[in-house]
């Protein structure tokens, strides 16, 4: 059967807990518009080695070339480690937020891995406290 979502063949996954990626890749839509550039996966009621065969699958469908997942020690990004190791021009970035995911759809990047940095990076500085007594 096959996945409406790769008619227009997204640049990357989005795979975590939950409802996880489908509430990111709903964000990106509804912000820019670009949210086709993602393909939202769930980790729900799967084995490791699952989501590691369903994820190369998908990989191999869309050709993304950037897997986003939520947790460092999740089964999504321990899956996504196992199965990159020979992919080796599929880039993973773990601990994907909302303005890493914008950075990354609407970047111009000459490569999906260039893209990929600049966003985790963007990511990074979107961190901030405010408050709080110490």
């Amino acid at each position: 059967m096959s996945n409406p979502h790769l008619a227009t063949k997204p640049r990357a996954i989005v795979i975590g807990h939950g409802n996880f990626a489908a509430g990111m890749l709903s964000a990106v839509e509804k912000i820019t518009g670009q949210g086709a550039a993602l393909l939202a996966l769930s980790v729900q009621d799967r084995s490791l080695q699952q989501i590691e065969e369903w994820l190369r699958a998908h990989l191999g469908e869309s050709g993304a070339k950037v897997v986003f997942t939520d947790l460092q020690a999740g089964s999504a990004s321990m899956a996504a480690r196992k199965a990159l190791r020979d992919l080796p021009n599929v880039v993973l970035v773990v601990g994907a937020n909302l303005p890493m995911l914008l950075d990354f759809v609407l970047s111009n990047a000459g490569t999906p891995a260039e893209a990929a940095r600049h966003a985790a990076e963007r990511g990074r500085q979107a961190i901030v406290v405010h408050g709080g007594a110490a």
